[in-house]
């Protein structure tokens, strides 16, 4: 791994058009953040089981998400930028003061136990800050003009965190930070499409009472998980005051799979899109929708995410002059979320054929119940959100 004080890895993508490139943001320190070993994400050892597994949120799923786009097919289309850390005053756009002093109180003492699974331990508050300010410099990387598509790859993940609450795994909200410099920046109106397998209740808690930032969260239909992820990511969840109508939660079923997916993504994402007309788009990615993730039932497969990148860089070239900024969330099987975001990105980047071929080919699935489900989400948004009445 490239250490911060040396040059990140260099290939011919000098040379290629600034339209076939992704800048890639990223800084090792984030692999400093050690989530530790136990049941699943519970940091609990039993006493009766010889061997504990890593945390889900573990430094080796980045390591490979690193590996592939250093040494994979796609390496020619990348170009390497350093993260930073970010200054504590620049959390305070999306963050409570309040809270960003618990975290760094919590780090002073050695740590904690912020909720359920979501570990700061030492390391811990350093690679929020490095995932938090290179998010920020890849947002200010399209801004300045430097690049059009852009991908924050960083760890903690950050689209449970709140503005006042840590959640999920997450301390930061790296993507709503992102999305605030760019409102700040002068950007009048900002998509972001979360396609974690759970719900993006931070980034949607940030924003709910905007009408300048669309959120749409496709998620695993998982409902609430305690105090601090209060919200159901329930379609009648759909902000407030100015806002109402922006927040645009679709719960799919278990098991979606990749003809679901598709489906919501033309019949729900893109006419929303269209009716918004963002200025800016932001994709917020997790892995974790793959057919073989620990911690998700949605059944993508390579294709659905390669198809979902084509989609969204559609989107971008239509509504935001291709600016677009990624930024990296979930995926927890060590190998497959890897290969799914080298999938994803070869669908942003268009390429005519598969770069990199499916190591666990199709898996089964029925279009027709998720089908169902996305027609009724239509029809309730139909009657409901003012905005797409006449979608």
């Amino acid at each position: 791994m490239a250490s911060s004080a040396e040059a990140l890895p260099c290939t011919q993508s000098q040379y290629l058009p600034a339209e076939n490139l992704i800048h890639v943001f990223w800084h090792e320190g984030m692999l400093k953040h050690d989530t530790g070993t136990g049941v699943f994400d519970t940091g609990m050892d039993p006493g009766f089981l010889d061997v504990l597994e890593k945390h889900p949120e573990n430094a080796d799923r980045v390591k490979n998400m690193f590996s592939i786009l250093k040494r994979g097919p796609i390496s020619p289309f990348v170009s390497w930028h350093q993260g930073r850390p970010a200054l504590i005053s620049e959390l305070i756009s999306f963050h409570t003061q309040e809270y960003v002093n618990e975290l760094i109180e919590a780090d002073r003492n050695g740590g904690k136990e912020l909720c359920g699974g979501t570990f700061l331990n030492p390391g811990s508050w350093d690679a929020a800050l490095l995932a938090a300010g290179s998010t920020l410099s890849a947002m200010k990387h399209i801004i300045d003009g430097h690049g059009k598509i852009v991908y924050a790859l960083v760890r903690p993940p950050g689209h449970h965190a709140q503005p006042t609450q840590a959640d999920g795994y997450c301390f930061l909200n790296n993507a709503g930070l992102a999305v605030q410099l760019a409102l700040d920046g002068g950007c009048r109106k900002v998509v972001v499409l979360d396609i974690d397998v759970h719900y993006g209740n931070g980034t949607a808690e940030g924003f709910y009472h905007s009408n300048k930032v669309l959120t749409i969260s496709l998620h695993m239909n998982h409902g609430s998980w305690g105090a601090s992820h209060p919200q159901g990511g329930t379609i009648d969840e759909l902000g407030e005051g100015e806002g109402f109508g922006y927040n645009l939660n679709l719960p799919l079923p278990n098991g979606t799979g990749d003809k679901g997916y598709g489906y919501a993504m033309q019949h729900l994402v893109v006419p929303a899109i269209k009716k918004f007309e963002p200025d800016m788009m932001v994709l917020v990615v997790g892995q974790d929708s793959s057919a073989f993730d620990p911690n998700g039932r949605q059944c993508l497969t390579m294709e659905g995410y390669r198809e979902i990148g084509q989609t969204i860089r559609g989107m971008a070239d239509k509504y935001s002059n291709g600016r677009l900024l990624i930024v990296q969330e979930g995926g927890y099987h060590i190998t497959y979320a890897a290969y799914c975001l080298h999938a994803t990105l070869e669908g942003v980047l268009n390429v005519s054929e598969p770069l990199l071929s499916d190591p666990l080919a199709c898996y089964p699935e029925d279009e027709s119940f998720p089908t169902k489900v996305i027609e009724a989400i239509k029809k309730y948004h139909k009657e409901v959100v003012p905005f797409l009445k006449d979608a």
